[in-house]
């Protein structure tokens, strides 16, 4: 797997120029066989730019996280291509599957998937301890704005802050991607912006790729492009007449 550079970005739009850091060509999943069969995804055509800030939308069952899962190589396609970098994803070892997604892809879930025994710092070192890169921790904590939160445990923690302990713990190997299924479907309207300015500050700031899910229709204001999905395809792709801050958005 590649280390490619993260190109320059200015304001709130990729470069027109910028690399395909994702590119898919008729993606599939299908679990089951028979009557039975459950179609997931089917024939999914999509390419994502480096630096671009992309919004997956949609309603429950849509086909959304198995989308995002085979983008992060959690989940095989049944049939399809997809590069990352120009470097096939398909077809390839579950090694280099899984070294694809502990040097390249950085996860964030609904739910905190915390160690409750660790401290803040320490469930952060557990991905620096495996990165071929990592930032330092109290770097990728800063950047989350729980520097003085270093030493507490997870339950000396709000419901907030939490999830920014996950995103300090999946920016920390500086991954080109970030990917974050619902991140703020647990948390409150208050919370819920908190999180989504660090993860804008994430994609403006080192230009991570992001890609965020989630059925609230007014985060795709935060979003380069907003790709809706019904029915396991891409109904509908979207470009924001104005990329808005965080701060911006209401629901």
């Amino acid at each position: 797997m590649p280390s490619s550079a993260r190109p320059a970005r200015t304001g709130g739009s990729p470069e027109p120029a910028a690399a395909i850091v994702l590119r898919a060509r008729g993606l599939a999943k299908t679990y089951g066989s028979g009557d039975s069969a459950v179609h997931a995804l089917r024939d999914v055509d999509l390419d994502v730019l480096a630096g671009e800030f992309v919004v997956l939308l949609g309603a429950s069952g849509s086909g959304k996280s198995t989308l995002l899962n085979i983008l992060g190589g959690l989940d095989k396609p049944s049939a399809g291509t997809l590069e990352f970098c120009g470097h096939p994803l398909t077809g390839i070892s579950d090694d280099v599957l899984t070294t694809y997604r502990r040097e390249h892809v950085g996860f964030v879930f609904q739910f905190y998937n915390l160690i409750p025994s660790l401290t803040v710092a320490e469930n952060v070192a557990l991905v620096t301890d495996i990165a071929r890169d990592p930032m330092p921790v109290d770097e990728a904590l800063a950047l989350v704005a729980l520097g003085p939160r270093r030493n507490h445990f997870p339950s000396q923690l709000s419901g907030g802050e939490q999830q920014r302990v996950a995103i300090a713990r999946a920016i920390a190997k500086r991954p080109q991607l970030l990917l974050c299924d619902e991140p703020t479907g647990a948390l409150d309207y208050a919370t819920g912006k908190l999180v989504l300015e660090v993860i804008d500050r994430i994609n403006r700031e080192l230009h991570t790729t992001a890609l965020v899910i989630t059925h609230n229709a007014a985060i795709g204001g935060m979003a380069d492009r907003v790709i809706r999905v019904a029915d396991g395809r891409i109904a509908s792709i979207e470009r924001p007449p104005r990329r808005l801050s965080p701060a911006e958005l209401a629901w």
